[in-house]
């Protein structure tokens, strides 16, 4: 399949499918590409930029070393801002979480640690839960 840009005599720009070259050739000289804005069948290849994909070998820019460290600590600054007056609860989380979700116990912020099958068992039971941009070290650690 290639696609095309074409262009009405009107000036209404478009894309249209077909199976190759030829088979636009052929469908235009039988009449059957037109406008679909107006209907003209006054219609031509328009100018296009071509796509080229770009090489499979190439990683993607990365942000130079003082913007990484930026953007992190721009996101650092989010999520102290979003845990303060949370509790850190460490391995208790999705038990608390779970607790809270069912009335259980009183409803608070907190935080902690799960494993990623105790993560999805909570999405999966409909209590929200959302993991931290950055990882935590718990209350009490300086390193």
């Amino acid at each position: 399949m290639i696609v095309f840009d074409l262009a009405c005599a009107t000036g209404h720009v478009f894309e249209a499918w077909f199976g190759s070259s030829d088979d636009y050739e052929g469908q235009k000289a039988r009449g059957l590409v037109s406008c679909p804005v107006c209907g003209s069948a006054e219609v031509d290849k328009a100018v296009m930029a071509p796509r080229v994909a770009p090489k499979g070998n190439q990683l993607p820019a990365m942000p130079a070393p003082a913007q990484a460290k930026a953007m992190l600590a721009k996101m650092a600054a989010a999520q102290k801002e979003m845990l303060a007056g949370a509790a850190y609860v460490g391995k208790r989380f999705a038990t608390q979480a779970r607790e809270m979700h069912s009335g259980e116990r009183t409803e608070a912020p907190i935080y902690g640690e799960v494993t990623p099958a105790e993560a999805r068992s909570l999405l999966d039971d409909g209590v929200p839960v959302a993991p931290l941009p950055l990882p935590m070290r718990p209350p009490g650690t300086d390193n």
